[in-house]
């Protein structure tokens, strides 16, 4: 995806909250209470972060009401924009491997 596409995804209306607030998994409900964001709109937000490659479907987990529920994450720690002699670049530091393994034995560890 090049810089300018980039930028027009980050500044949709609620993907730079969402994407701030899924350090750590988080369904859409959750999503769309904290941020006050309708659950259509955090759908649609979800769907299109996704397709940026920027939140992931992180796992299907059993809700407090006994249902499962998709959860989503960051893909991303750090997101750097530079603007150049008519050039836009953007840089994006994605979550590092070592915490991606971390987060999967905890989550093997706490679902025995």
């Amino acid at each position: 995806m090049d810089g300018i596409e980039m930028l027009r995804v980050l500044g949709n209306e609620y993907n730079p909250q969402i994407l701030s607030f899924a350090h750590e998994p988080r369904s859409a409900q959750e999503l769309s209470d904290e941020l006050d964001v309708p659950i259509a709109t955090c759908y649609r937000r979800i769907e299109e972060l996704q397709d940026a490659d920027l939140l992931e479907h992180h796992d299907r987990v059993l809700s407090d009401e006994r249902r499962r529920v998709n959860v989503y994450r960051r893909n991303i720690e750090e997101v750097v924009v530079r603007f150049s002699e008519g050039d836009v670049s953007v840089e994006v530091e994605e979550r590092r491997q070592v915490q991606n393994q971390i987060d999967e034995v905890w989550r093997t560890l706490s679902s025995e």
